[in-house]
């Protein structure tokens, strides 16, 4: 985690689109730099809102336009100091390909995508298909538990 010059903690904010096409699939892609698969999403610029952050990751990633529905949840990397806000969205047009920085984009079944991913990554997807928000942390690997 960095620190500011007065030696407090400081947070990079990043946002994620867990896009569904028409036939319920999920898009992923693979990223270059560590090759995972993962939703598309990244650091979210000074000068953006969420939803434009949002959009331009998901083209950037993957070629797509997507319509923003809602929240799902949102996640700390406690190790790096990440919070990333994750959006359920639907695909808007265009057709998922490798990207400067994915070796692939693919729209997969649930099941197979989920099981793709790391944990950090696939509770974001089955969290998309919860009614409310979720709220968790991880250290980059783990998902902590959430007291009860």
């Amino acid at each position: 985690m960095s620190k500011t010059p007065n030696n407090l903690p400081r947070h990079s904010v990043s946002v994620a689109g867990i896009v569904f096409d028409d036939h319920g699939r999920v898009l992923l892609i693979r990223r270059r730099d560590n090759d995972q698969w993962q939703p598309p999403g990244g650091v979210l610029e000074l000068g953006e809102t969420l939803e434009e952050g949002v959009r331009r990751e998901v083209l950037e990633e993957t070629g797509m336009h997507v319509r923003i529905e809602r929240l799902t949840g949102v996640y700390k990397n406690m190790k790096l100091g990440v919070v990333a806000l994750v959006f359920r969205c639907a695909a808007g047009g265009g057709t998922p390909q490798a990207t400067d920085e994915s070796h692939e984009a693919q729209c997969l079944d649930i099941a197979r995508a989920v099981a793709l991913m790391p944990p950090t990554f696939a509770v974001r997807v089955e969290d998309a298909l919860l009614p409310t928000a979720a709220h968790r942390a991880h250290d980059g690997a783990t998902v902590f538990r959430e007291p009860e």
